[in-house]
């Protein structure tokens, strides 16, 4: 057949699919989810290519009456065409939904289903191959039954095996521009993925997280995208519970006081360290009738967030009860029964030390609720002892009645250290805990400094003692000295 001849059935074979495609495309493929436009475009155009090659076949069957091995070449023709048509039409909408997606910052979830990369490629590989394959054997079969049947001279033979070796090299030539325009198109997908995923990566690294990926393909770029969105999310969740946890600790420290009280004769400094950004420690001064002074410390169960409302919590109750107050017992008393209504279920609970320090008679009368004892140094003697006294944390009985305990024996130079037992119980990497005996070696060491120079000492000795380990528990202490007696 004439190659013009053959040229006009081929166009006119394509003209009547090709005229309904813009309708069966708005049916099939804008209709459907994004991400599966791309699959559907292919689906589209290669049955368009089918369609047609059905098309020329029909009409060369009935117009020429063909044998019909001689439609199988142009229908595996139409099939090759279909398969390249099809995967470049898929790979142009497919850039079309990243182009669209990068502009509009549609993101969707994590693709349900992975179709890997390697396998398109396997798959058009193959799936290529054999139909080339076959179009090859096809052409060499025609063309060596065709040089079989007219074979008459050097001269026919010199053309038939020219006209092979232009079909094979046109075949060929075809084949390859198809190759590489497919190649291209994808290598246009790829670089689009790229530049979307990097650009949000590094605004990430640099700490913006204001974007998100695209997820606009159903291979490993579209699971990296879901999942770097999925990180995204995480971060920005953390981020927004550090401000949130910044906020807290802003909140906590200023409830804590902001400098010593003055008492006449006695030297008073306190702090507190938290191992997270809140904690369950606390401490206060409260002026008491008869220009006595209240000092509290106390140890909410556990540290974080949890310890730090019930840290609010007590000090709430505490400011409450002091207006009421009459003497340790009572106050103690009341903020226990605060404490365990709230606390009933929970099984929370808070350890507490309050002490009342009158200036006048040096006495100190003091609650101990389930805390850790405090220090007293007496520096006549270079001896510790320690202010005991039986009482149950707050929290567990609201019936429980405190008994007070009462010192006189106050001398100037002496030192009591009301702490938590995140000092003691301190540990390093060696699983050796600081220990008492480190605390009063420090105490005795610098007993002559002041009592916020001693309160920063025993801070310094805790935190190269943790060296390398990251702090464990709250470390709160309250370190009240006895002025020497002016002259």
């Amino acid at each position: 057949m004439p190659p013009v001849k053959l040229g006009a059935i081929i166009f006119f074979s394509f003209i009547p699919p090709l005229i309904f495609r813009p309708f069966l495309s708005k049916i099939f493929i804008h209709s459907a989810p994004l991400l599966q436009r791309p699959q559907r475009a292919f689906v589209l155009d290669f049955s368009i290519c089918i369609f047609a090659g059905i098309l020329m076949n029909g009409h060369n069957l009935i117009r020429y009456d063909l044998p019909f091995i001689y439609t199988l070449s142009p229908m595996i023709g139409c099939i090759i065409a279909g398969l390249f048509i099809g995967l470049d039409s898929a790979l142009a909408g497919e850039r079309s939904i990243i182009l669209r997606a990068m502009q509009d910052q549609c993101v969707a979830s994590i693709p349900e289903k992975l179709f890997p990369v390697t396998q398109k490629f396997t798959l058009v590989a193959v799936t290529a191959s054999i139909l080339v394959a076959i179009v090859i054997i096809l052409i060499f079969t025609r063309d060596i039954q065709w040089l079989a049947d007219n074979i008459q001279n050097a001269n026919a033979i010199h053309d038939v095996t020219m006209t092979v070796i232009i079909e094979v090299f046109f075949i060929v030539s075809v084949l390859i521009i198809l190759i590489v325009n497919l190649i291209l198109s994808y290598s246009k997908n790829l670089q689009l993925l790229f530049k979307n995923e990097t650009e949000i990566l590094i605004k990430v690294s640099s700490g913006d997280l204001s974007s998100k990926v695209p997820v606009v393909t159903q291979d490993e770029f579209g699971f990296i995208a879901g999942h770097t969105n999925q990180m995204i999310d995480g971060l920005r969740h953390r981020f927004k519970l550090i401000s949130s946890l910044k906020l807290a600790e802003e909140v906590q420290q200023n409830l804590l006081p902001q400098s010593s009280p003055f008492l006449k004769g006695f030297d008073i400094s306190g702090s507190s360290i938290y191992c997270d950004q809140t904690g369950g420690d606390y401490y206060d001064y409260f002026l008491l009738p008869n220009q006595s002074l209240g000092v509290v410390v106390a140890d909410a169960v556990g540290h974080g967030i949890g310890a730090a409302m019930l840290m609010t919590s007590v000090r709430a109750f505490l400011t409450s009860a002091i207006k009421r107050y009459r003497n340790p017992a009572s106050l103690i008393h009341e903020v226990n029964q605060y404490i365990s209504n709230d606390c009933e279920k929970s099984g929370r609970f808070t350890s507490m030390f309050f002490v009342e320090i009158s200036p006048q008679s040096k006495k100190l009368t003091w609650i101990r609720a389930g805390h850790e004892p405090p220090l007293f140094y007496h520096v006549m003697t270079d001896s510790f002892s320690q202010l005991e006294g039986a009482g149950l944390v707050l929290g567990i009985d609201s019936r429980y009645e405190f008994e007070e305990n009462i010192t006189h024996s106050l001398m100037p130079g002496d030192i009591i250290l009301i702490g938590t037992d995140g000092i003691s119980e301190a540990t390093n990497q060696e699983g050796l805990l600081f220990g008492r005996e480190r605390i009063k070696e420090i105490i005795r060491q610098y007993a002559n400094k002041s009592a916020r120079e001693i309160q920063e000492r025993l801070f310094l000795e805790v935190q190269n003692f943790y060296g390398n380990v990251h702090q464990q528990d709250d470390i709160t202490l309250v370190l009240i000295k006895v002025k020497e007696d002016p002259q």
